[in-house]
């Protein structure tokens, strides 16, 4: 799991007639609800967060960021907890488990029986089913800048997501997780909805959930709307026009890198007038802050006094007390206003006087901004893998 993420776990509703469980047999349209998951007074290690972020993205963590994500001093108690992670209720092989849907990632991958005791404490666990099967000599890993780490096996289990079931996703079990995993509760793995392409199972890459399912559904695409301080949902198969308002707006999307690319075109912040230029990024449901070029965020900030840009942090800070003013992003025709009340992202417990995290940070020059949960809360955005493209609304 990456970036500063926000506590909701998903409750799977089917729409339509659900038919026995099969390879290719489940509801060609459904949607998946999301409901509020608390886990008590929780902080986030900033730098540690920024770290896995770049690293997703396969960055450089700079040595600042990384000895202060290492150390772990500097964190925040984010603003709404309710909203710090967005979790789905998942049936994977004999276990139901929540786990974050991250389009910005391809592996399914969870923690399981095959840890020990003190690495499962917190989460629920996969236990294979009496029908999966073992894929001899494949395996997977991952590390992040921040020391965290997991590893493991590979299995095809059946696997159930809002009433449709594909009996043989691969299923990335670990057998071994560092202790900053151990530590997040809120949830217990992972679900990829990017492309396959970046899949890390080896010998040989995996197919995604969707890529597995989509051939069967009404339409080829999903459809997010992520809410603030409000159950959001998943919409497979089909678009619900409730859900946002005017038209969508559909931009190319950019697979080449595995990730639901496209070409911003413009912002504004306040009430200035929107500047013209674009950009690559990406829609990323798993980082939940909004990360761009280095002039956009610094025209942002240089509008909210007192902000700074932190070494010992690790990004933009400002006094608690300061107002904030919206910001605004352009895609192709489509103009998304992300409100100020969204762009503080909580109380940084480690700086002398009252200071607040950004909900907008530098993208580091990854080559890419990624446009993650505090862009997405305010629209409704398709994935639509026919093309493939990405569809925006402004959410109803």
């Amino acid at each position: 799991m990456t970036g500063l993420s926000q506590i909701v776990i998903c409750a799977a509703l089917a729409i339509g007639a659900i038919a026995a469980p099969a390879t290719r047999q489940f509801p060609s349209t459904f949607t998946v609800n999301q409901v509020a998951r608390h886990v008590g007074n929780k902080t986030v290690n900033i730098p540690a967060s920024y770290a896995r972020t770049l690293q997703k993205f396969k960055a450089t963590v700079p040595e600042r960021v990384a000895a202060a994500a290492i150390s772990g001093t500097v964190v925040a108690t984010p603003s709404d907890s309710s909203d710090d992670e967005y979790d789905c209720s998942v049936t994977v092989g004999s276990s139901t488990l929540a786990l974050d849907f991250d389009t910005g990632s391809s592996d399914l991958w969870v923690f399981s029986n095959k840890l020990s005791s003190s690495e499962s404490a917190g989460h629920a666990v996969y236990t294979p089913s009496s029908s999966a099967k073992l894929l001899s000599g494949y395996t997977w890993d991952i590390s992040y800048g921040d020391g965290s780490s997991a590893e493991g096996i590979v299995y095809a289990d059946k696997v159930t997501v809002g009433g449709a079931t594909y009996t043989s996703q691969a299923v990335e079990a670990a057998t071994s997780v560092s202790s900053e995993f151990v530590s997040d509760t809120s949830n217990d793995g992972l679900l990829g909805l990017g492309f396959s392409s970046i899949n890390t199972v080896e010998p040989t890459a995996q197919k995604t959930f969707f890529d597995n399912i989509k051939s069967s559904l009404a339409s080829p695409l999903f459809a997010v709307e992520l809410k603030h301080n409000a159950a959001g949902s998943y919409d497979f198969g089909f678009l619900n026009s409730s859900k946002y308002t005017g038209s969508i707006t559909y931009v190319d999307a950019d697979s080449s890198q595995g990730y639901w690319g496209f070409t911003a075109s413009g912002y504004g912040v306040g009430d200035s007038v929107t500047t013209t230029t674009s950009w690559s990024a990406i829609a990323d449901t798993g980082t939940t802050l909004l990360y761009l070029p280095t002039k956009i965020v610094k025209a942002y900030y240089a509008k909210v006094s007192g902000s700074s840009d932190s070494s010992s942090v690790g990004g933009w800070i400002f006094p608690c007390s300061a107002t904030l003013p919206d910001l605004t992003l352009k895609i192709g025709s489509h103009t998304a206003t992300i409100p100020a009340s969204y762009l503080n992202y909580g109380e940084v417990s480690s700086t002398d006087t009252s200071d607040c995290f950004g909900g907008v940070q530098d993208d580091s020059d990854i080559g890419l901004s990624i446009f993650g949960d505090v862009f997405l809360k305010t629209q409704y955005v398709v994935f639509d893998a026919s093309g493939p493209q990405l569809g925006f609304a402004t959410q109803a």
